[in-house]
């Protein structure tokens, strides 16, 4: 599955050093799960978990988590190495990404596919045994919605920023079922903030490696006149719906303060959104995706804190 979808193309920055250090074959297999990303995806489905077993009224399980987390792991490990295999070719263009296990041949093509597979198919059944069936069918459409929608189209239109925006807010879905066995209109919240989110921090990500991708053939932007206009817009629209859900969700007597606190860190991440959109620079793109990191943390507890005051 995949928050890896524009979740954290740029975390991968950090993964294509790995090549520096790769010196043996057990870590170039450990790089092409993507640890930092997965690190992403955990706290997300933690949250989701979380907030879930809230929902359902039911004691936090421990084992239930472990369980929910242990599947998504793998899960998310073939996802991000079934897209590597995909992606191999590509991934050798650009600068990068060019030190991934795949895209440098220090791994064989069939070792990497076998690899995901492996992953992938163990992290569902395990998922739907030891889980629940529902979080094995949500973790699947991510990764069938990853690897054979949203990998195909970043080489054929901007959409797929919007297209691969779905897989990677689906974490928290997968906590929430795995804890509460169903999904609810909060969790569709979680969904949304998610999705949301991707967009400014994508937009930073494309700006700043936008060479790179224009010399793989990824369209991941516009060409021409349309690039500055598409990315004011996918930068921006977002973050203004941030504002917004941050005031809305979970409303209750006692959110107001909790409420008003995502909306101001929302307006914090706007700041920044507004400086790259007029600047258009390097650095304003890095202080984008700066806060972008800093702001999901921060809005999921303030979500957590508010969720525990509503249930008192």
């Amino acid at each position: 599955m995949s928050g890896q979808s524009i979740i954290t193309e740029e975390l991968g920055s950090f993964e294509s050093q790995h090549g520096r250090f790769a010196g043996s074959t057990l870590s170039d297999y450990w790089a092409l799960t993507k640890p930092e990303v997965n690190f992403l995806i955990l706290i997300t489905t933690g949250v989701g978990f979380y907030l879930g077993s809230r929902d359902a009224a039911r004691p936090l399980s421990f084992l239930a988590l472990f369980n929910t987390l242990l599947g998504t792991l793998l899960v998310a490990s073939g996802t991000g190495t079934l897209n590597q295999y995909i992606e191999r070719k590509f991934d050798a263009q650009m600068r990068r990404t060019a030190r991934r296990p795949a895209a440098a041949g220090r791994l064989k093509p069939a070792a990497v596919l076998a690899f995901g597979i492996v992953l992938a198919g163990t992290g569902s059944v395990y998922l739907a045994a030891a889980v629940n069936p529902l979080t094995s069918v949500l973790a699947i459409l991510t990764l069938l919605s990853y690897l054979f929608v949203y990998t195909p189209l970043k080489r054929k239109t901007p959409l797929c920023v919007l297209v691969g925006a779905f897989p990677g807010a689906m974490p928290p879905l997968i906590g929430w079922a795995g804890a509460s066995g169903r999904l609810s209109i909060e969790a569709g919240i979680l969904f949304a903030i998610l999705f949301l989110w991707q967009f400014p921090h994508f937009m930073a990500i494309a700006w700043m490696y936008r060479e790179d991708y224009d010399r793989a053939g990824y369209l991941v932007l516009p060409k021409g006149n349309m690039r500055i206009p598409f990315v004011t817009l996918e930068t921006l629209l977002p973050l203004l719906a941030l504002i917004a859900i941050s005031i809305v969700q979970f409303p209750t007597r006692h959110a107001a303060i909790v409420g008003c606190a995502g909306a101001l860190l929302s307006v914090g991440y706007l700041y920044f959104g507004l400086e790259f959109v007029f600047q258009r620079s390097r650095a304003a793109a890095r202080r984008l995706l700066a806060a972008s990191i800093v702001y999901l943390p921060l809005l999921f507890a303030l979500t957590t804190t508010l969720c525990n005051r509503a249930r008192r």
